[in-house]
């Protein structure tokens, strides 16, 4: 896994510069050690909601774990083919499977204010769902397949070409519907 997992080694290089120790960064981001330690080694798949409170603390938006060469004119992408990719569990605790697969649509953009993802959705065995959350706002289209959102106390069935734009603040949990592969857009915005 730690050939697909390039997000911990990009928070250790920023922790770094800052001269922050591990347990420093655990305080400000409000994650413990050893959650941030398996997250820099790679042994994990992370979810969203940490890595947002991470590059909070880091004083970065979320998709400086994705850039490579920054440059300030356009970004363009052919036919979603984008080869920088962020894998999260989808769940809240650690895992060493990924269920959601980013593809940055904007990657080395670097004033940007949303982060714009072709996101895969695979299966999840199971039928419980733990919910997360973090600042910001988020908008999702189903391009391919079906999808579930756990929004609080509410369920949302979404299909191909519907959308949803929420508060990312509520708990909530996305995923696929009848064990089916799904892709979506999204489109999370969160602010520094």
């Amino acid at each position: 896994m730690r050939e697909k997992n390039i997000i911990g080694a990009k928070i250790t290089n920023l922790r770094e510069e800052r001269e922050m120790s591990l347990e420093e960064l655990a305080r400000a981001s409000g994650n413990t050690p050893d959650l941030l330690e398996s997250i820099e080694k790679g042994d994990i798949v992370p979810s969203l909601a940490p890595l947002i409170k991470i590059a909070r603390a880091l004083g970065v938006r979320l998709g400086t774990f994705m850039d490579d060469v920054p440059h300030k004119g356009p970004v363009m992408v052919k036919k979603g083919k984008s080869d920088q990719v962020i894998y999260f569990s989808g769940e809240k605790g650690e895992t060493k499977a990924s269920a959601l697969e980013f593809y940055s649509l904007a990657s080395g953009k670097t004033d940007r204010h949303m982060e714009p993802f072709l996101v895969d959705v695979e299966m999840h065995n199971g039928s419980e769902f733990e919910l997360s959350s973090h600042e910001g706002e988020e908008f999702i289209y189903v391009l391919k397949g079906k999808v579930e959102l756990c929004y609080g106390e509410e369920k949302y069935r979404i299909k191909e070409g519907d959308s949803i734009y929420y508060d990312s603040i509520v708990p909530h949990n996305l995923h696929t519907r009848n064990n089916e592969k799904a892709q979506i857009l999204a489109v999370i915005y969160t602010p520094l």
